[in-house]
């Protein structure tokens, strides 16, 4: 098994750190994993992208040109990398940032309107969050325990007070994308 995911953003949207929880988790279950960040110089507002490999075995090469998986936070990345994307891949959009649907019909679009989810749960911060746990619906390597599991392990002990609403978080984004595709919790898509 291999899967490759690309997580793609503006600087300040959590890209990255979307990226490294997903490793993270992956690799507290004892898989490989690369992860890989790509960021402008800006600071905040700029393009920040990162790759995810998750295998079973040695990974060859890090980098990802056709993902099967990936998280697009807005529009300019949704429209670079939404035809790259592997026929039958899983593609979560932040709908609070795109205003178009999917040109392409062999794949499974999610649309999240992650923004609005994140500011109801209290911080709109979270949008990484609330993208990555409907993700997980659709990626059966990673379990959203294994995910909250990797969040309370590996970020400081300083941040762990923000551990509830990251895991609200997750929850509605899961839901959310359950609700969308219509597939049983857990089961995911291959």
């Amino acid at each position: 098994m291999q899967k490759e995911i690309l997580i793609a953003g503006f600087g300040g949207q959590g890209v990255l750190f979307a990226g490294q929880v997903l490793a993270y988790a992956a690799m507290d279950l004892g898989r490989e994993v690369t992860w890989i960040p790509s960021y402008g110089p800006e600071m905040r507002g700029g393009t920040a992208n990162c790759t995810v490999v998750i295998a079973d075995e040695e990974i060859g090469s890090p980098l990802v040109e056709n993902p099967p998986a990936a998280i697009l936070l807005n529009l300019p990345s949704y429209d670079k990398y939404e035809p790259l994307m592997q026929k039958g891949g899983v593609l979560v959009v932040n709908a609070s940032m795109v205003d178009r649907g999917p040109k392409r019909a062999d794949i499974i679009t999610i649309c999240v309107a992650a923004n609005e989810i994140a500011e109801e749960i209290g911080d709109r911060k979270l949008t990484n969050m609330v993208a990555v746990g409907a993700l997980l619906a659709c990626l059966p390597e990673i379990s959203l325990g294994a995910l909250k599991a990797a969040l309370k392990n590996h970020l400081p002990e300083r941040h762990h007070k923000l551990l509830p609403s990251n895991y609200a978080a997750l929850q509605r984004g899961y839901e959310t994308a359950l609700e969308q595709t219509g597939i049983a919790a857990g089961t995911g898509i291959r």
